[in-house]
């Protein structure tokens, strides 16, 4: 009688110490976040004088492509935590990123006076947060090999 080889389990792409540490800094992360998103005024707001200077030496660097830029930033930490802390469920991490970014705007939009929804937003969040997703899921692909 011949025994079939056995395929053994696909291993997790992060240890059980790596997502508990990744948890911990979600939650750091998502705290930090909720007071930048939900900060009764706009944050950038004492950094006119600075933004306008960069614009002035740099003409590229438009408020807008800068912002859009930040709110990219902004979510790749996101990205890359969640890809961690999800680990085999790595594919709920956009949907996931999309609804946060969309409530987010909804709260902006509809409860704080002084903030404004924009689907620009919404863009870039997304893709802040695919890239953190990304590059969480490179770091892994390398890490195994």
């Amino acid at each position: 009688m011949t025994s079939s080889p056995t395929v053994p389990a696909a291993r997790p792409a992060v240890s059980g110490r790596e997502r508990r540490i990744a948890m911990v800094l979600l939650a750091l992360y998502l705290v930090v976040a909720a007071l930048i998103a939900f900060w009764p005024e706009p944050v950038d707001r004492g950094a006119v004088g600075l933004l306008h200077r960069i614009e002035t030496m740099f003409p590229w660097a438009t408020y807008g492509r800068i912002e859009f830029s930040a709110n990219i930033v902004y979510f790749v930490p996101f990205g890359w935590l969640l890809t961690v802390v999800l680990d085999r469920a790595r594919l709920l991490v956009l949907p996931i990123g999309i609804a946060v970014t969309l409530t987010i705007e909804l709260i902006q939009g509809e409860l704080l006076a002084e903030r404004t929804a924009s689907i620009m937003d919404v863009v870039a969040n997304t893709i802040g947060t695919a890239l953190g997703m990304l590059a969480a899921v490179i770091v892994s692909m390398v890490r195994r090999r």
